[in-house]
C-alpha cells in the first residue's frame, strides 16, 4: 500500500514539474517570439482577426487591470507568497485529484511567467494580446501567463463541482 502511495506521488511530481515547466517555457518564449516580431512592424501592432483579436506590445508596471500600477516590489513580494502557497498545498496538501495539479501547474507557471518579466524586464510585464469585446471597446492588453492564471481559477472552480459527495466528506475525515 506504501508503496503505491509512493508511486502516486512521484507520478503527480513529475506530472506536474512537466506540465509547469512546458507552460512557463511557453509563456516566456511566446513573449519574447511577439515582441521581437512587433519591433519590426511601424506601428508595432499585428491584427490576427480584424476589429477582435491583435497582437500588440505593451509593458505594464501593474497587475492586473492595472493594480498597484509602479509597485513593483510589493508585486514581487505578492508573486513569491503566492508561489510559497502553490508549493506549499502541492507538497503537503492531500490533493488526490489530476485536475487540481493541473490548476497548480499553471498558476505556477502564470506567476513565475510574470515575475521573470517583473524581476528581468526592469518591474514590467510584457503584454500582448488585445481583444476587442465590444466596437472600440478593448480588454486590458494581457499574455500567456495571465490566461494561464484564469484557467487555473476555472480549473479549480470546475473541480469543486465535479468532486463527488462521498469524496468531499472521506476528505473531511481526514
Amino acid at each position: 500500500m506504501e508503496k503505491e502511495k509512493r508511486k502516486i506521488r512521484i507520478q503527480n511530481f513529475l506530472f506536474f514539474t512537466f506540465y509547469f515547466l512546458l507552460l512557463l517555457a511557453l509563456d516566456l518564449w511566446s513573449k519574447a517570439a511577439v515582441f521581437d516580431r512587433l519591433s519590426r512592424q511601424q506601428d508595432g501592432s499585428v491584427s490576427v482577426i480584424d476589429g477582435f483579436f491583435r497582437l500588440v506590445a505593451v509593458e505594464n508596471t501593474g497587475a492586473a487591470f492595472g493594480i498597484a500600477t509602479g509597485r513593483t516590489y510589493l508585486l514581487i513580494a505578492v508573486s513569491l507568497i503566492a508561489l510559497a502557497v502553490i508549493f506549499v498545498v502541492f507538497f503537503f496538501g492531500k490533493v488526490k485529484r489530476r485536475l487540481i495539479y493541473a490548476a497548480l501547474g499553471l498558476f505556477a507557471a502564470g506567476v513565475c511567467g510574470n515575475l521573470y518579466d517583473r524581476i528581468f524586464n526592469d518591474g514590467r510585464v510584457r503584454d500582448f494580446i488585445d481583444v476587442v469585446y465590444w466596437p472600440g471597446k478593448h480588454w486590458p492588453a494581457f499574455n500567456i501567463a495571465d490566461s494561464m492564471l484564469c484557467i487555473g481559477v476555472g480549473l479549480l472552480i470546475i473541480s469543486t463541482f465535479t468532486e463527488r459527495p462521498s469524496q468531499r466528506r472521506a476528505q473531511q475525515r481526514k
